[in-house]
């Protein structure tokens, strides 16, 4: 629809002669920077309560699209050694094997999907602050702000860590006329921004939802002051040099909210305990006709193979530590001779992804949650040289998996014991290979994998793959934006 008007506003201006930007309206714009009703003129779009509303739960719907839904567990952890790809789909494998290019459509359509919600949460802080409506009050109108700059953020955390450098969209383009061409063309293709500024945006909107958002709701799926500082703690790590300090800063803040670990692991998964005290950050789904979870079907059931294989590396992992209780929480085991055969798994006894279980389609996401947020803070001390205030959380987190304490004791064990923990709490959230890149260990890691009979995979992992090609699709579009090296 919107390209539909974009087109006609474009020949309108060519037959009023503007004939000087001929090749400027010759060329087809990244559609999803732009705002979903473009129109050719400025005028005040939203004007009440309602529709300000409708505008900040459209850009949170996407939380519910096929990015957050699958591909986000195959970028975390297909592409890492928790998972193999499964399924039968060559662009997935080809993430997991570390040999994508730029025609990938994997890529071309998370990166459309990320685009695509940054744009809905840009019409939101565009818009929202215009609104006279007296049914909006002035603290609603900021919390609604401050929430959508949680979903930019969001993004643009998932952006930066793709695909490095990325076009910094932060302005609505809401209309094209004869006197803004020059304005607009920029917008409509962008170049890519350093990635030191894209962090500097994501702090900057993450400052605004602490500022504005509210403190709780009435579900975990709001861009909450909480989900904020959780989120930062997560930039402040990865961010180079990390800044150990501010992650300490921002685990505290999450902790002084009040949020608690659940009792027993099990209850994160078990469809019982939704919006959980532990819960930071929470997609909430209802049923296949309300907002539904699709993803929990992609992932575990005999009726077709599945995506993301949890690995013969990971099992080993988990058993190595007698670590039972997350093992089964996170993994099943089931029969599927007759069905398919598989380069990994004998069929007796082939693995499943457990975390996900309801068919239903009502089973939450959960994106940020307590554990996370605890075993980032320890890994802040260990950098800090606190080494007991580091094990004392690493305990925390091991004990309500009935583990006995940590036995690292130099901070060159902690790091290794935090890296494990992480891995085998957070396994099929989306998170190791992200935590791998950060920490300077996914080539080691990766090109050390082996299959169950001790077969190197050869994956050949090497710097430029630790991020993903500029789509080409996105570069046919927009010759502004650069390729990354190596494809």
């Amino acid at each position: 629809m919107k390209k539909n008007i974009l087109i006609i506003g474009l020949l309108a201006l060519l037959s009023a002669g503007f004939l000087s930007c001929k090749k400027f309206l010759e060329r087809d714009p990244l559609s999803q920077y732009t705002d979903q009703d473009l129109g050719s003129t400025d005028t005040v779009k939203y004007t009440t309560a309602g529709q300000a509303e409708a505008l900040l739960q459209s850009a949170y719907q996407d939380f519910k699209n096929e990015y957050f839904m699958l591909d986000n567990f195959v970028n975390g952890d297909a592409q890492s050694d928790n998972a193999y790809a499964g399924a039968d789909q060559v662009p997935n494998f080809q993430i997991d094997e570390f040999r994508i290019d730029a025609t990938n459509s994997n890529v071309s359509r998370d990166w459309a999907d990320i685009y695509s919600q940054v744009a809905k949460a840009n019409t939101v802080i565009t818009n929202v602050p215009r609104i006279t409506d007296p049914a909006l009050t002035q603290e609603r109108k900021d919390q609604i702000v401050g929430e959508a700059s949680f979903i930019r953020a969001y993004c643009y955390f998932d952006l930066v860590r793709l695909w490095g450098d990325v076009p910094l969209v932060l302005e609505e383009i809401s209309s094209i006329s004869a006197s803004n061409i020059e304005q607009v063309y920029p917008k409509l293709y962008p170049s890519r921004s350093p990635k030191a500024d894209v962090y500097a945006q994501i702090i900057a909107d993450l400052q605004t939802t602490i500022a504005k958002a509210p403190a709780s709701g009435s579900t975990k799926f709001i861009g909450t002051k909480g989900a904020a500082h959780a989120l930062l703690a997560k930039v402040y790590a990865t961010i180079e040099p990390h800044d150990w300090t501010k992650v300490n800063e921002q685990a505290d803040a999450v902790i002084a909210a009040g949020y608690s670990l659940l009792p027993q692991y099990d209850q994160l998964w078990d469809n019982a305990h939704e919006n959980s005290s532990e819960a930071i950050f929470e997609i909430d789904c209802i049923d296949w006709n309300t907002g539904g979870n699709w993803g929990t079907d992609m992932v575990k059931g005999t009726d077709w193979k599945k995506f993301n294989t949890p690995t013969n590396d990971l099992v080993n992992a988990f058993n190595a530590e007698g670590d039972n209780i997350r093992k089964n929480a996170s993994i099943v085991f089931e029969d599927v001779t007759g069905l398919w055969t598989d380069r990994y798994w004998p069929a007796t006894t082939f693995p499943f992804i457990n975390k996900y279980r309801d068919h239903s389609g009502g089973q939450n996401f959960i994106l940020i949650r307590l554990a996370d947020i605890l075993l980032l803070k320890a890994e802040a001390l260990t950098e800090l040289n606190d080494l007991t205030g580091a094990k004392a959380l690493l305990n925390q987190v091991r004990n309500r998996a009935k583990l006995g304490n940590t036995t690292a004791n130099t901070q060159a064990d902690l790091r290794l014991a935090i890296e494990k923990e992480r891995r085998l709490e957070l396994a099929f959230e989306g998170h190791r290979w992200y935590d791998l890149v950060r920490t300077g260990r996914a080539i080691p890691v990766m090109n050390a994998q082996k299959d169950g009979n001790g077969a190197s995979l050869g994956y050949n992992l090497t710097e430029n793959k630790l991020i993903w090609p500029i789509p080409q699709s996105e570069r046919d579009k927009n010759t502004n934006l650069t390729q990354n090296p190596g494809y």
